[in-house]
Formats: C-alpha cells, structure tokens, sequence
C-alpha cells in the first residue's frame, strides 16, 4: 500500500531566512554524519532549469546509512546494499527529492516541498486530485517536541528547550503554547512525502519504517534550522554557496579518509591536489573571528575541533 503523507512545519521566521537557515543546516548536518564508513557523497550539483520548476539547483547525494536502518532490514539485505541515491530539484520556494535504493529497485521515496508565508493552515498547497485528498494524511510538526523513537536516535536528536532559549540576535524565542499563532515573521514547509515499495511479505513495513524515519529527520533538521539561529542568520545565499563548494569536496573525501583542515587555502589546494598530509587538529576558540567565519560550521565539524562544546 502506497503511503502519502504531508507534514507540515512551522516555522518562526520569513521564508528568505527559512532558505539560507534550511541551506546552513543541510550543510552543517552532512557534515556531522558523514564519516570514513558512512554518510554523504555528492555526486553532482549544478544549476537547471525545466519548464515545471523554472530555474533552480539540482543535486545527485550518496547516503551510506549501514548504522541508520532498523536492524531487521539488515536481515534482507547486505550492508554495502544498504545505499540511497538522491536526487533533488531545488527551486525554491518549490523543491522536489526523489530517493530510490539500487538494491531495492522498486523503492521509491518522493518528496514534495512547498514553502509559504502562512502558519500552517492553507490547505491542498500541492493541488491534488480529489482520489489524492482521500489518500492523504496530514500532521503538523512542533518544533519544540522532539521525537523520542529508535528513529531519532538515528538522525541525532538534540536535547533543545525552545520553551527557554531566545536568539541573541533576533530576540525569537521562547516558544511557548501556541507560538505558531502568535509569532511574527512566520512560515510553513508543507511536505507531500509519498512511499511506495512494492515487495510481498514487507514492503508495508518498509513504507512505514522509511515514513517514521523522514519524520524524525523533518522534526530533527527543522529544530536544528532554529536552535542555530545566530550561527547563520546575517549569512547571505552567495556565501553559503562558496560554502557549499567547499563542503562537497569535504564530504567526498571524509567518504574515503578524514580529512584535518586548517583553513580555506587548505582545502581549495586538498580538492585541487588530493594533498592530505599536512592537517592538524585546531582549537576554534584560538582562531581570529575573520578566520573562523570563512572556516564556519562545515569545515570546523571537519577538522578535529577541540573545545566544541565549550
């Protein structure tokens, strides 16, 4: 039975820093994943354009996810299986991710992602068929609950109290009962997740098993995208974009070995050259401020950082 499903999560502010705050975490939460063994490994990422989504960024990921899938799936298939491509169409404030598993051929996974002004309460974002509307389930995600599954495990579940913290910066927060209602700016991510995974015996657990696992990692990268409010906010789109560079080159080769970097000029010559010799672990709270924002979170996450959480 095919699964379909829309979340919806609301966010305390605008839709452009909705856009640099979701561009800062994915960045950031690839890095935190990604190691030796496993993780993330970009494939492609370049600038397209079609007549449904208009201009946009594509984007092809390898997630290795051996450690990340409920252990009787590992009865089914082999670890080196347990691999998903990603592909993304990124136009925002329109986005669409097709996930599919080579082993598992007639898995698909899609994702549908409408970004609005609003708190969550405009209905049929995705305009759907009336035999799509009966199918469709619809929850809303509160950011200030945390899942406690196996699942949040799985994607790294904080211990964060929105209900106590407020951003130096903005002056957001807390939030409290009812805060969709009453904060100002406001935004929705609706998120039209559909699964189906035609197999006898347990595809229907399968579908189920990847839905909880897309909700934990909705309720996960949405809290992250507040909790590092005045990690990214003043950032502008172009300089996350040098980032990103940089950050998929970082990402490939944490597939294949650590790589300990020092600063930009390090990484720009390791890409280049594939030099890796010449790394040390730093401490970022000796690092001048012009040099640690040009680090920032990817390339910090990377090195050995000492005194992270300090």
């Amino acid at each position: 039975m095919v699964q379909v499903k829309e979340f919806r999560v609301v966010m305390p502010m605008s839709l452009e820093e909705y856009r640099v705050a979701q561009t800062y975490m994915v960045l950031k939460m690839q890095q935190q994943s990604t190691n030796e063994a496993e993780g993330v490994e970009v494939l492609e990422n370049r600038p397209f354009e079609d007549d449904v989504y208009g201009k946009g960024q594509y984007t092809s990921k390898l997630y290795r996810l051996q450690s990340k899938v409920p252990s009787w799936l590992t009865t089914l298939a082999p670890k080196d299986a347990l691999v998903m491509k990603e592909e993304s169409w990124n136009a925002y404030p329109r986005c669409k991710t097709v996930i599919k598993c080579p082993y598992f051929s007639k898995l698909c996974v899609t994702i549908e992602t409408v970004h609005l002004e609003d708190n969550g309460k405009s209905e049929n974002v995705h305009g759907l068929n009336k035999e799509q509307l009966k199918a469709r389930q619809v929850e809303f995600i509160d950011i200030t609950l945390p899942t406690t599954d196996c699942w949040s495990y799985a994607v790294g579940s904080r211990d964060f109290d929105f209900t106590k913290f407020k951003s130096e910066k903005t002056g957001r927060g807390p939030l409290l009962e009812g805060w969709q209602d009453k904060c100002d700016p406001v935004m929705t991510a609706y998120k039209l997740v559909t699964i189906n995974a035609p197999y006898w015996g347990f595809g229907c657990k399968l579908e189920q098993a990847l839905l909880a696992g897309e909700r934990a990692l909705f309720v996960e990268s949405h809290r992250n995208c507040f909790a590092w409010i005045d990690e990214w906010f003043g950032m502008t789109m172009e300089q996350l974009s040098e980032l990103e560079e940089q950050g998929d080159c970082l990402l490939n080769q944490k597939i294949g070995k650590p790589v300990l970097l020092t600063d930009t000029e390090d990484c720009e010559s390791s890409c280049a050259d594939d030099q890796k010799d010449k790394h040390k672990y730093v401490d970022h709270r000796d690092l001048p401020p012009a040099l640690f924002f040009r680090l920032s979170m990817q390339e910090l996450d990377t090195v050995g950082v000492v005194g992270s959480a300090a």
